[in-house]
């Protein structure tokens, strides 16, 4: 690792060498091998398939990953995967999903899909990939996951081989007669082989088979997280996923460090900055049980698995880590030396908090799928600047854009404008596999339009202030939804809180929020609304509506997922707007449209189109009759 403090250091590992003249490999199979060859005894990898920090776990040595990664890509090659063939894969975190991503890499494009989406959002990324080959679990008691890739197979004809992982090879102690009794019954997709993935992978030679061409090319597909329609598909390179590990060797990991990963596989952060931080590295990753944080027990055990494993490095979220502030600590964790955090921005009360309870300051961060991942980070041996994401990684260039009357203009320092990002791991004209999605996705077509609101201060450090498509505007006045959220998280009894624009006749949108409780507090929505009158400055922005959830919609990742917040909004107040109206219609689901976005569905009863139009047409959301539902036959 290099001294990483401040804007100086990072100049200066820039002004070293241009990038393209940094002694790095070319291909993944290059860098992995490289890895082996300085560390061929390290562990590489761990996974258990429980939290009890006592139960059996699988470790891979440097070596070892790199010779089933080998494995896996010729079996690939062997069912006729090519550099341009897709492997897809939807499965939780275990030891076969590491080497499925790194040898699907080999061999051809591997296709990580969040297990989470439903079968048809799946088979659309399936056939929007024309995946070949697809990795999942072989059914396993507790998930439906068997089932719905079955389904979601049959809706993509161009899958023509299912991979099964059979997550019971790592339960020991299991009599082989009492297998099939707890194993569901669950149907295969038509016209499709159906192999065992470890059995088939044990048959290949650990010697590759066939040319690591050393080329650039696309290696990975990565959804982006179908918040609105159906998910779109980023693409990224070797040279990408390679700068990931570059920029996390150089400023975070070494072959000495322990990285706690309980984030999942399907992610780019997992995926680009921790993996292959840890391929470019030689660090040791413990990925603890299929889900991760989500993982039963994980979190009632998550110190006690830092004691276990000698964790010096945690990477976590901000949802994570408020959890991880309701649990005591109760045992030896003076091995973390560092924690990262990402994906979401980090109250400034749960930064405060874990330092407290730790002794360490988390590194906050910012990456994006778009740009491969990693654009920014607090630097690990200087000022962390709480509550901002950092300062650009070397190579990579963080501008902020703001429209004016006579267009787009680099803003000032403090200036806030729209995120706009260029390093090695973004290539313009070249981020969805949908091309015509890449028109007006770069300024001046170099830089990256995130869709972020940000600024950058007088040291560099970037500040993200909102979601462009999350701002609320109430009668053409901008609120960021942060105020908000910063805010309820101050008051000590909430864990997590959401902020949405709720449908309003007059103003277009309004304020509203949603929270979940810390564990055992008690609360009334009016003593929070209370809290936010005496605590959020901008009166335009003080919530008109405050609801309490025994929990809030989260992303895999930990983020608060806001269209279901949105769809709550929608049906509460349209539904409130009929009722006044004394109309028996009423709002059954709110469907997302891909080019309407959020449509709410009427039930009609005895009401006519003209008087609910009456009573909805004020409102911006649009709303279609609902579809009878279909009888069972």
């Amino acid at each position: 690792m290099t001294t990483f403090a401040g804007i100086a250091d990072r100049d200066a590992i820039e002004n070293e060498m241009p990038w393209t003249q940094r002694d790095v490999a070319t291909t993944l199979y290059g860098m992995l091998s490289d890895t082996t060859a300085k560390f061929p005894t390290h562990k590489a990898i761990s996974y258990q398939i429980f939290s009890d920090p006592t139960s059996k776990a699988e470790t891979l040595t440097w070596s070892a990953l790199k010779d089933r990664t080998t494995q896996c890509a010729n079996m690939l090659r062997a069912l006729g995967v090519g550099p341009t063939d897709v492997v897809a894969y939807v499965l939780p975190n275990a030891t076969e999903t590491v080497v499925t991503l790194l040898g699907g890499a080999v061999a051809g494009i591997v296709n990580p899909i969040n297990p989470l989406l439903d079968a048809e959002q799946i088979g659309s990324i399936l056939r929007e990939t024309n995946a070949k080959v697809v990795v999942t679990l072989r059914a396993f008691p507790k998930t439906d996951l068997a089932e719905k890739t079955a389904e979601a197979v049959s809706l993509a004809p161009s899958v023509k081989t299912v991979l099964e992982v059979d997550l019971l090879d790592h339960v020991s102690g299991l009599k082989s007669w009492i297998i099939p009794l707890i194993r569901p019954k669950v149907a295969k997709a038509p016209g499709v082989t159906y192999k065992a993935f470890n059995a088939e992978v044990a048959k290949q030679p650990t010697t590759l088979q066939f040319e690591d061409v050393q080329e650039d090319r696309v290696a990975f597909y990565f959804h982006t997280g179908g918040t609105t329609g159906m998910p779109k598909v980023a693409q990224h390179k070797y040279s990408g996923a390679i700068y990931n590990g570059w920029c996390a060797d150089t400023v975070l990991f070494s072959e000495q460090d322990v990285v706690m990963c309980p984030l999942p596989l399907f992610h780019v952060f997992a995926c680009h900055p921790v993996m292959m931080g840890a391929i470019f590295s030689g660090a040791h990753v413990v990925f603890p049980t299929p889900q991760g944080y989500r993982g039963e027990g994980v979190m009632d055990n998550i110190w006690k698995l830092v004691e276990r494993w000698k964790v010096t490095f945690i990477i976590t979220v901000p949802t994570a880590i408020s959890a991880k502030m309701q649990r005591p600590i109760d045992a030896d964790i003076s091995s973390i030396k560092k924690a990262f955090s990402g994906s979401a921005p980090l109250p400034q009360e749960l930064f405060k908090r874990f330092e407290t309870a730790t002794g360490v300051a988390i590194i906050e961060a910012y990456g994006m799928t778009e740009a491969t991942c990693a654009v920014s980070a607090n630097p690990p041996d200087g000022t962390k600047k709480i509550g901002s994401v950092g300062i650009p990684l070397p190579y990579t260039q963080v501008k902020i854009f703001k429209g004016t009357p006579d267009g787009s203009i680099e803003a000032d320092v403090d200036e806030v404008g729209e995120i706009c990002i260029s390093n090695p791991g973004v290539v313009a004209g070249h981020t969805y596999t949908e091309v015509e999605k890449n028109a007006d996705l770069y300024y001046n077509d170099i830089y990256l339009r995130t869709g972020d609101l940000g600024r950058v201060d007088a040291d560099g450090y970037v500040w993200i202030t909102g979601r462009a498509k999350d701002l609320i505007i109430r009668g053409g006045h901008n609120i960021d939804p942060a105020e908000i959220e910063e805010t309820l998280m101050g008051h000590e009894a909430v864990a997590f809180a959401g902020a949405i624009g709720q449908p309003d006749a007059h103003a277009g949108e309004v304020p509203c929020a949603y929270v979940e409780l810390v564990e055992g507090a008690s609360v009334t929505t009016d003593e929070l609304m209370a809290f936010c009158t005496e605590n959020v400055l901008e009166r335009a922005a003080m919530p008109k509506h405050m609801t309490i959830m025994d929990e809030l919609p989260k992303t895999a990742v930990g983020k608060v997922f806001k269209p279901d917040l949105r769809r709550e909004a929608i049906t509460r107040v349209y539904n409130a707007a009929l009722a006044k109206a004394e109309l028996e219609a009423r709002v059954v689901s709110v469907i997302d449209d891909k080019k309407r976005g959020l449509v709410a569905q009427i039930d009609m009863g005895e009401a006519t189109d003209t008087s609910v139009q009456t009573v909805l047409g004020s409102f911006v959301r649009p709303w279609d009759v609902a579809k009878p539902a279909v009888a069972a036959e």
